[in-house]
């Protein structure tokens, strides 16, 4: 089993599962273009996904869902609260909703709700019945119920969007402050860290910090503020960039 990000960040989002021949694309912010082109740094065609997830409605999420489905005959899975919000319409291969597990190929996902203001956001934990990769973007905060979702991962990928003092700083009106910062804006730092401490990291091979913003946070904080909460070696903390994403990371 292994993952790669096509690019983190509020320009576009896009992460890759796969195992064996089963390729899953998770969100898809990208114009049709730049999602091939990201893609094919990785190895891998259009044609080769299994299925796209969706997380939520925002642009930078599903900006080119649509397209690529349509293009390339891909299966698309969200939930019908993200259906109800997009502004453009989609082909829909079936919903999930909170708790509910899909199998596509070789693996499994499980669907778990968070707290965001979208019309009703998941985000996913994938399994080939080994190994288990979950994802926790664009949520304000978390409860027992999701860390208990959470357990027993191999690799995580949460984000680490603002940190607090840059965002109070920062030029962002007092409106758009206080939306990102609330229960159902994102993660800063510290509750991101705070997060993965309460979850238990020391069994995870990745750990990887996503949805940087490009305005509100500095890769060197958010990876220092991971490195004071957890006492991790800052070499083995990994970060998914808007420009790059990642490469491939296996889990053994």
């Amino acid at each position: 089993m292994r993952f790669a990000v096509l690019g983190s960040g509020s320009q576009g989002n896009g992460t890759l599962i796969a195992s064996g021949d089963t390729f899953i694309l998770v969100d898809c912010g990208f114009s049709l273009r730049e999602t091939e082109r990201r893609l094919a740094l990785l190895g891998v065609a259009p044609a080769q996904l299994s299925a796209v997830l969706v997380t939520h409605e925002h642009a930078d999420h599903v900006h080119g869902v649509g397209l690529l489905s349509r293009r390339y005959n891909v299966p698309v899975y969200l939930s019908q609260g993200t259906l109800r919000g997009l502004r453009k319409p989609v082909e829909v291969a079936g919903f999930l909703a909170c708790g509910d597990t899909l199998n596509i190929g070789a693996l499994q996902v499980s669907a778990a709700r968070v707290e965001h203001d979208a019309h009703e956001p998941l985000q996913y934990v994938i399994s080939d019945g080994r190994r288990r990769f979950g994802m926790l973007t664009d949520l304000g905060c978390y409860d027992s119920r999701l860390l208990e979702r959470y357990q027993g991962l191999d690799a995580l990928l949460i984000e680490a969007n603002h940190c607090r003092d840059l965002l109070a700083r920062g030029h962002y009106p007092r409106f758009l402050k206080l939306r990102v910062g609330g229960s159902q804006g994102h993660l800063n730092n510290h509750q991101a860290a705070n997060l993965v401490a309460e979850l238990g990291w020391q069994h995870l091979q990745h750990l990887v910090l996503a949805h940087l913003s490009s305005k509100n946070n500095l890769p060197h904080l958010a990876r220092q503020c991971f490195v004071d909460t957890l006492g991790c070696d800052p070499d083995w903390l990994q970060v998914a960039n808007q420009e790059h994403g990642l490469d491939w990371r296996e889990i053994a």
